[in-house]
């Protein structure tokens, strides 16, 4: 599909269709709407200056963006994580965008937890904008002097969290607002509770064939204000409907708190835009889904584990020593990191525990004794956290890990 950037909005195109003689007529296409001209008009910004590493990460940053406009409109504050893996992979120039077009800006630059949420107003919340966030909690020393800050940009994610502090020559309890937006930026991973409750833009170096255009503050930024305004035009008057929409959206729980104001913004601008939105959404949570190393272990188990029981026909049980030479069997899973056998009994413990699910000692059909592990064990777990594909999704996962024996 082209980029939306592409598309001409002054140039209606031709279509055919058919007048009531039966004659092909030229008929213009539907014109886009006020809103979706902007958003396009901010998408071809950020990609002339900035090389995104995907088209969902350019729609998302330009929803984000939009979605500052109506903070006050919101029940959750999504944040933006502008991560990379290292230097001069263009987050700092991403920010760059992002400040000049975002409502009512807050660089936070070395500022303290006390001075940031003092900064913060209830009724028309700034937008919070931190560079080289990942210096914050680089080290342990770091991340325990910055604590009060993480926990302020935890809480402020959703409305009704207040912080609060003992102030004034009485000493009195006074609440302090938290609720903002806020946009990160980093080398690195920033902090699970952070980048679960973010869209997460993974930035990379330019490949030798991707052009961008240099960008100059005094050159450049007022058309990027221009935009900003523009948005600001537009959305205020939408304030109402926006907090009232409650959209259909592609995923749940945090994810779904996280992304709806970027799905509501979509929606009120029409055209293309509500379905970018969705597919954005869909892909980018489903990628970090992937890349939580602790959830994603467990998860990438639990598969391992249905693989193994479906390679010998889903029996009852299943002996804990053919388990894990199954599970070890697989060349490409992590478990080769826990040791020079791979993944241990009390390996294999310790990651099912927070499922409660443990191995016992259990009688096989040909009558011997030895640590396993019920099916049973594993339907309601597998049911919540890793659940088989529908048939309209396609066909579920293959067993193909080959299980060596069977029950002990």
């Amino acid at each position: 599909m082209p980029s939306m950037a592409d598309v001409q909005p002054n140039t209606p195109s031709l279509t055919d269709a058919s007048d009531e003689a039966g004659h092909a007529s030229a008929v213009p296409a539907e014109p886009l709407t006020e809103g979706a001209e902007i958003l396009d008009d901010l998408r071809a910004q950020l990609k002339r200056y900035v090389a995104m590493p995907s088209e969902e990460a350019l729609t998302a940053v330009a929803l984000w963006v939009a979605a500052t406009h109506l903070q006050p409109a919101w029940q959750h504050a999504p944040r933006l994580a502008i991560v990379a893996p290292e230097k001069r992979c263009g987050k700092s120039r991403l920010l760059d965008m992002v400040t000049e077009t975002v409502h009512n800006r807050l660089i936070t630059v070395n500022a303290s937890a006390a001075a940031i949420f003092r900064s913060i107003d209830g009724d028309d919340p700034p937008t919070l904008l931190v560079d080289e966030a990942d210096t914050l909690f680089s080290s342990p020393r770091a991340a325990e002097k910055n604590e009060e800050v993480r926990g302020l940009i935890n809480a402020g994610h959703q409305r009704g969290r207040p912080t609060l502090r003992v102030s004034g020559p009485e000493h009195q309890v006074h609440e302090f607002p938290t609720f903002a937006m806020a946009a990160l930026a980093g080398i690195g991973n920033l902090p699970d509770t952070i980048q679960d409750r973010a869209v997460v833009i993974r930035m990379r170096r330019r490949a030798a064939g991707e052009k961008v255009a240099s960008f100059r503050t005094g050159r450049d930024t007022p058309a990027l204000n221009a935009i900003r305004d523009r948005l600001h035009t537009w959305l205020q008057p939408l304030f109402a409907q926006a907090m009232e929409t409650e959209p259909p959206m592609p995923v749940e729980d945090r994810a779904a708190d996280t992304w709806e104001p970027l799905v509501i913004i979509a929606d009120l601008a029409g055209g293309d835009w509500p379905m970018l939105a969705r597919t954005a959404c869909r892909t980018m949570t489903d990628y970090e889904a992937g890349q939580d190393e602790e959830g994603g272990l467990r998860t990438r188990l639990l598969v391992g584990i249905r693989r193994a029981f479906a390679a010998v026909g889903d029996p009852a049980m299943l002996g804990t020593k053919h388990l894990l030479e199954s599970l070890n069997a697989d060349k490409e899973a992590p478990w080769a990191e826990y040791g020079a056998n791979g993944l241990t009994p009390r390996g294999l413990q310790l990651l099912l525990k927070p499922y409660g699910i443990g191995s016992a000692n259990r009688r096989f059909p040909d009558g011997t004794q030895a640590k396993g592990f019920a099916r049973n064990q594993f339907l309601d777990t597998w049911a919540r956290y890793c659940p088989e594909p529908k048939p309209a999704d396609g066909p579920a996962p293959p067993a193909d890990v080959p299980l060596p024996g069977t029950a002990a």
